[in-house]
């Protein structure tokens, strides 16, 4: 018994060194020498600043300016990401959707029944940094309008920030809303 003992805690000690510290260690450094950005988060830094993650959305505060995120269950919080757990019966998301529906429709000067479903519903992750490209296409008006940019330009910003299927079969297009303000702000400097 004492050498099955002495045998499970070498194992114990061995594989928790290999598994937990060692193989750790060597993916880290070897994603940091290979690809540092996304080692480290994919993070956007604009003067000297770290303005965001490429990979996590942000609130834009409902500024009219900005094209906005997708809602959020966390209220943005990449610590503590997660759905709202809502099913389709409850009467919470119900509400939920017809405020969010509503401020949208107003926001957009649309109606409801011309919202893409991602404008008013939240994400599994509730930090999804991208927006379909029909939702770009409906803020893009209003963000034309206060930015004093033609609609055609922010039509192209659109398009130079909207990434493909995965593939080019797996998952939808998303536009980046962060990259796409950030250019939006270099545009309107």
């Amino acid at each position: 018994m004492r050498t099955d003992l002495r045998a499970a805690l070498i194992a114990v000690v061995l594989f928790t060194a290999l598994c937990g510290l060692a193989y750790p260690l060597a993916i880290t450094g070897i994603a940091q020498v290979t690809m540092p950005g996304k080692a480290n988060g994919s993070q956007i830094e604009r003067d000297a600043e770290t303005v965001g993650s490429e990979l996590i959305g942000q609130d834009f505060d409902g500024d009219v300016r900005y094209f906005q995120s997708r809602p959020s269950a966390t209220d943005y919080a990449a610590d503590a990401t997660g759905f709202n757990n809502l099913g389709p019966n409850q009467q919470a998301l119900a509400d939920q959707l017809t405020d969010a529906a509503a401020v949208y429709a107003e926001r957009e000067g649309i109606s409801v029944e011309d919202i893409p479903p991602d404008a008013v519903t939240t994400s599994a992750s509730g930090v999804d940094a991208h927006i379909s490209p029909e939702n770009a296409e409906i803020q893009a008006r209003r963000v034309a309008r206060e930015r004093g940019l033609s609609p055609d330009r922010v039509a192209d910003l659109i398009d130079e920030h909207t990434a493909g299927r995965a593939l080019g079969f797996m998952g939808e297009p998303g536009v980046n809303v962060l990259t796409l303000n950030l250019a939006l702000d270099e545009e309107t400097r």
